[in-house]
């Protein structure tokens, strides 16, 4: 599939078929997803992989059993494959203490915007384009920061990992996920030269 029409196709989904993910598709959006780039080559964001019994604990260990399930988490409940997105801040200071790259320390406060999550970012997107590419859906969601300690403990997670948040996978049932607010303008968000709006943008 061209990459024009991956974008145009990609959308959130939040209900599945209960058909499993072949697994050679999971392979291949699980490769993509590492064909990013990653400042200073550090590769250090990691994909864990969660189907089956995995993928039931991930759900008891994040939600309360106590409280009605809202029409969110029932839909969600329904993917056959969780791919969980995690980073190691401590690698990327590290990294960027060595020689080559001129710093002397591994003070976090020189970075306007951590790479760790940049490249956390990049990988969760790459993922969402492979997904639509082998003809899934796919959907990023965040984990309720109070239940993280919970998910390291229940898969052996080094504590340096830090999770950033998680990308459902599976057969669409239903229309995707259509968002109340309108898309903005690419005029309002696309600036030359100067912070202000743009009329001549073409998309």
């Amino acid at each position: 599939m061209e990459l024009s029409e991956v974008r145009r196709r990609r959308r959130m989904i939040r209900r599945y078929s209960p058909a499993e993910v072949p697994e050679p598709a999971l392979s291949r959006i699980l490769a993509a997803g590492l064909r990013v780039p990653s400042a200073g080559f550090t590769q250090a964001v990691s994909l864990l992989v969660l189907t089956g019994a995995d993928r039931e604990r991930y759900w008891s260990v994040t939600t309360d059993p106590t409280a009605p399930a809202d029409r969110w988490l029932i839909g969600m409940r329904t993917a056959p494959a969780l791919i969980l997105v995690w980073t190691d801040p401590g690698a990327y200071l590290d990294r960027y203490a060595e020689p080559d790259k001129g710093w002397t320390d591994r003070d976090p406060d020189r970075w306007s915007a951590p790479y760790w999550w940049v490249d956390a970012g990049m990988v969760a997107l790459a993922v969402l384009f492979a997904v639509v590419d082998e003809g899934l859906g796919g959907c990023f969601f965040g984990t309720p920061p109070e239940r993280v300690e919970a998910v390291r403990q229940a898969y052996d997670v080094p504590q340096t990992q830090c999770l950033v948040g998680v990308v459902s996978v599976g057969e669409p049932d239903g229309p995707a996920w259509i968002p109340k607010r309108p898309r903005r303008a690419a005029a309002e968000l696309i600036h030359r030269g100067r912070w202000t709006p743009t009329s001549d943008f073409i998309s």
